[in-house]
């Protein structure tokens, strides 16, 4: 599932190439189930490694019990895949309603005094503008998007593309631009394997969080187990679930 997420985009293209050009920064939210481990070690050879391998036996401590040194459990190592999306494509409609208000000036006035300024002065049709439906600012920018209750008051004031606006002593000129609503009409996604990170599967309930974290890392450390360095290791116990992120790797 993709969030919500309002955008705004400025300047011109400069190239056409550059028009269909879309980056995309993977921040992939991953369940994990009870009784699993995510090891990412520093070289995918180890990874691979470990995973060709398959079930590995790793040995507990147990001090409580007398009559035994040690005791082992076995875990599963499987490949970690994630779906990556591999072509994005976005149906962009302009709203026939609303209008894009931004160059505001900076006032020492809140936000809400702010918004009921611009709606005065924009629900007058003096000043080409209609009853005002609904005001807000973009999140994270300094951009207000008007929405009028009727069609047609948009699009001339668009194409004004300035107006002067009174607020407080001054006048100040803003810059009137459309207002562009985005719709994914197309998602493709493709799997994709995390070359550093294994995930252990069937891991018991026989030790405190901490001590069987230690363990696991103690032991896919070891170059005689087919293990390498560590560079970081998750585990969830059974009867809990776990949300692991990843990111690009930029190593």
């Amino acid at each position: 599932a993709l969030l919500e997420k309002k955008m705004i985009f400025k300047g011109l293209t400069v190239n056409k190439e550059d028009m269909n050009n879309l980056m995309l920064t993977p921040l992939i939210h991953y369940p994990l189930p009870g009784g699993s481990a995510l090891i990412t070690f520093e070289e995918a050879k180890v990874a691979q490694r470990i995973i060709e391998m398959r079930e590995h036996t790793v040995e507990l401590s147990c001090g409580e019990l007398e009559e035994l040194d040690q005791c082992r459990v076995r875990v599963q190592a499987m490949p970690m895949e994630i779906l990556l999306p591999s072509a994005l494509e976005i149906r962009l409609t302009q709203s026939s309603r609303s209008i894009l208000v931004s160059d505001l000036p900076n006032l020492d006035i809140s936000k809400e005094a702010l918004l009921d300024k611009l709606e005065l002065f924009f629900s007058k049709t003096k000043n080409g503008g209609s009853e005002v439906e609904s005001r807000e600012f973009l999140d994270n920018s300094d951009h207000v998007v008007l929405t009028f209750t009727q069609d047609g008051v948009a699009e001339p004031l668009i194409e004004r593309g300035h107006i002067q606006v009174p607020i407080g002593k001054g006048k100040y000129k803003v810059k009137i631009s459309p207002s562009v609503c985005g719709d994914i009409s197309n998602l493709q996604l493709q799997p994709s394997r995390c070359p550093r990170t294994v995930l252990l599967l069937g891991i018991p309930d026989v030790l405190s969080e901490e001590s069987m974290r230690d363990t696991l890392e103690i032991h896919f450390q070891k170059a005689s187990r087919g293990g390498g360095e560590v560079d970081a290791l998750a585990y969830v116990p059974e009867g809990r679930t776990g949300v692991a992120v990843f990111v690009e790797d930029t190593g």
